[in-house]
């Protein structure tokens, strides 16, 4: 008797298509889980729904929301990590209505970037649960808001009878992903239900997952693209299991996320680069001796720069629980992209590559020894997934050589629409058209990213964010290679949480070279460590990268501003040094203040 056959995943175009079938072909079979984690000492609590009860929840959610919003008008996803979020979410595409995912006003630090989403997106209703109504309602009155319904997504109340919107078509608007706003203010895109699909099928391919004997278990915000794509969307197209976790229960034990990934078979998760070195540094030997890893078989290191030292603390850390060097993969992707564009291998270690850092600055990729330590390591984000991708002149958008960096442009099923009512900024990012480029006038344009990388040997390398670029003499450098330096020689510097950039030194019309960074938790610095760091600091970036380091900024933990995904914002950074809202910070710049001459 032969052995029965996988069941394949349904072919239909929308994301609710997938999850009424796996509701229909495995009804009790577990769909998500969400790891509560009440105290310290806690080992984890499991609320599990299963397909069916998934998808009994969605529409019951989908029910309230067509009583007071139709389709094409949006509803704001106010709620916390969970079970009701990704049934919220999934109630919105049943609906026709367009989701929003956005966080909890409870979230510290983002409640200016809250508003101002909530009012380009302009609402119809907002989805939050018994907990966060009362802080919701009371956000939308402080912030001048128009008060809109409040759609409670856990007290099911009398459901209104619901019948299906008329049928929706593949390039209707699912969602609207706002942006970080690292380098600009945050945009909405505009996410088709084709397009989270198309981004869901394609990294289930490039990860080879399949509905049996693989779970992704995720810790990342469910409003950050990755978190949304990896955790919610790929899961319902792939008919795997999801596991959620709080990002704080990340945070405050990093060591839970880990033991979540050994207890599933074939997991796969993906997290920042701070995240890696995060769980290098905090998971102590004991609790690391606990962990078996072999059964984890993907990792995915992506939404900021992917740092060898990483990779390499991550792996020597966890070695020996198992862990296989080939599971840290390397990515590369952007909400305008969806999320996903390129993943490295992982059948292999990641690939670091060797370059001249003045080959670097002057724009193309000059491969040298793995062990000069004069080199810059560029690790690998791998290969297109399912999509074109082309290196070009950010200036004129002609193509450039393997080698030779240049602007990252993108085009596949997975690219965005455009940006919510930003039309001017929608054809200038998503409807490029490259001088070279054949076809008519129905092809698509391409997605211009913004992003600076090269290729070598058929793999992407990223080497920064055009926007970020440091230029001094005509050189390119940077920020997160000058960030490195810094934060590789001085001890003091809290690892990941400092910002390079140049500002204009007033009374000349040079532009000089500033390092804001925050101090390590429990530090107090005195003005001689302060002074002796900038020297320190100073040699380090002169001898590496020929740049003069015009102040090291040291500031208080949590000091620095982050997007709502975590990632240090170089941008707003750098306004706030301008406007010198950092006041002092105990200045490490021999006493010079921007009135004075640099020199």
């Amino acid at each position: 008797m032969s052995a029965p056959q996988t069941p394949q995943p349904p072919e239909g175009p929308l994301l609710t298509d997938h999850l009424a079938h796996w509701a229909a072909d495995r009804p009790y079979q577990r769909a998500f889980t969400y790891v509560e984690f009440p105290d310290p000492s806690s080992p984890g609590l499991h609320h599990t729904l299963g397909w069916q009860g998934l998808d009994v929840r969605a529409r019951a959610i989908a029910g309230r929301l067509a009583a007071i919003a139709g389709p094409g008008e949006r509803a704001a996803l106010l709620l916390p990590q969970g079970l009701d979020y990704a049934a919220a979410f999934l109630g919105c595409l049943y609906a026709g209505v367009i989701a929003v995912p956005l966080f909890s006003p409870g979230l510290p630090g983002h409640e200016g970037r809250l508003a101002a989403v909530l009012a380009d997106c302009e609402p119809s209703c907002v989805l939050a649960d018994a907990g966060t109504a009362p802080g919701v309602e009371r956000f939308m009155a402080a912030h001048g808001l128009p008060p809109v319904p409040v759609v409670l997504v856990d007290q099911p109340g009398d459901t209104p009878a619901f019948a299906l919107p008329e049928r929706l078509e593949p390039d209707d608007i699912a969602y609207l992903q706002y942006t970080s706003g690292s380098t600009r203010s945050p945009a909405g895109v505009v996410i088709s239900h084709a397009n989270v699909v198309a981004n869901a099928r394609q990294a289930i391919e490039a990860f080879e997952a399949e509905a049996a004997g693989h779970t992704t278990v995720g810790w990342l915000p469910l409003f950050h693209d990755m978190g949304l794509v990896l955790s919610v969307a790929a899961p319902v197209v792939g008919g795997f299991p999801s596991v959620l976790m709080d990002p704080v229960a990340f945070l405050e034990h990093p060591v839970r996320w880990l033991r979540l990934l050994a207890a599933y078979p074939g997991t796969i998760s993906a997290a920042p680069n701070f995240a890696y070195d995060y769980c290098a540094s905090r998971v102590d030997r004991d609790e690391a001796a606990e962990l078996r890893l072999g059964r984890v078989k993907v990792l995915i290191n992506g939404s900021e720069p992917v740092r060898a030292g990483t990779v390499d603390r991550f792996r020597d850390a966890f070695a020996d629980a198992g862990l296989a060097a080939a599971a840290h993969c390397p990515a590369y992707g952007l909400a305008e992209a969806t999320v996903f564009v390129t993943t490295d291998t992982f059948d292999a270690p990641p690939t670091v590559l060797a370059c001249d850092p003045l080959a670097l600055s002057e724009g193309r990729l000059d491969v040298g020894e793995l062990t000069d330590p004069d080199v810059t390591h560029l690790v690998a984000c791998g290969t297109p997934a399912g999509q074109e991708l082309r290196i070009a002149d950010p200036a004129t958008g002609a193509a450039r050589a393997t080698g030779e960096v240049g602007e990252i442009l993108l085009r596949g099923p997975n690219i965005g629409l455009c940006y919510w009512k930003r039309n001017g900024l929608s054809e200038e990012v998503f409807g490029f058209r490259p001088p070279d480029a054949t076809g008519g006038d129905g092809e698509p344009g391409w997605l211009r990213t913004g992003d600076l990388g090269a290729l070598h040997e058929g793999r992407l390398y990223v080497t920064g964010r055009l926007k970020d670029l440091i230029i001094v003499d005509g050189r390119n450098h940077y920020p997160q290679d000058v960030e490195e330096t810094v934060q590789s020689a001085v001890g003091l510097v809290r690892r990941d949480r400092l910002a390079a950039f140049c500002v204009p030194w007033t009374g000349t019309e040079t532009d000089v070279l500033v390092v804001v960074a925050e101090h390590r938790r429990g530090a107090e610095p005195t003005e001689q460590d302060r002074l002796a760091a900038l020297r320190t600091a100073t040699a380090a970036v002169s001898a590496r990268h020929g740049l003069r380091l015009a102040e090291l900024l040291l500031i208080p933990p949590g000091s620095l501003p982050r997007t709502s995904s975590g990632k240090v914002a170089r941008a707003a950074g750098r306004a706030r040094y301008l406007l010198g809202a950092f006041g002092d910070g105990g200045r490490s710049d021999d006493g010079r203040s921007g009135t004075e001459d640099a020199r």
